[in-house]
């Protein structure tokens, strides 16, 4: 059974690939040249284990990018830990415990990088 609201146009031979949210083409796309909200500069890594059954997750908080550039790095961290994640909410979440690895990383991107949590 499909849902009314879900769906849509992915892909057009004239413009290529569409964005899933505004229906434009990715070139055109409004949501990600949305305006990105400026936090204190400041990136902060921490590693959670809440709600994931004791499975430990690197997370990536305050990053001040648009929406493509944060999935860019986020694939460039994974890649440089060697595991899988996601990117939600502006968040870059990386499988496993890699605060040192990912903290080397943002720092050689030329970010002020700190450890947040314990």
């Amino acid at each position: 059974m499909r849902k009314s609201g879900s769906g849509g146009l992915v892909y057009s031979t004239d413009s290529g690939r569409m964005c899933p949210d505004c229906r434009q083409p990715m070139a055109e796309c409004r949501c990600a040249a949305a305006p990105v909200a400026k936090g204190d500069g400041i990136v902060r890594v921490s590693r959670e284990t809440k709600g994931r059954g004791g499975k430990a997750v690197t997370v990536v908080r305050g990053v001040a990018l648009n929406a493509i550039e944060l999935a860019v790095l986020g694939k460039k961290l994974r890649a440089g830990c060697g595991t899988g994640g996601t990117v939600k909410d502006g968040v870059i979440e990386v499988q496993g415990d890699h605060c040192e690895r990912v903290i080397e990383a943002l720092k050689k991107d030329g970010f002020t990088v700190k450890r947040a949590g314990g």
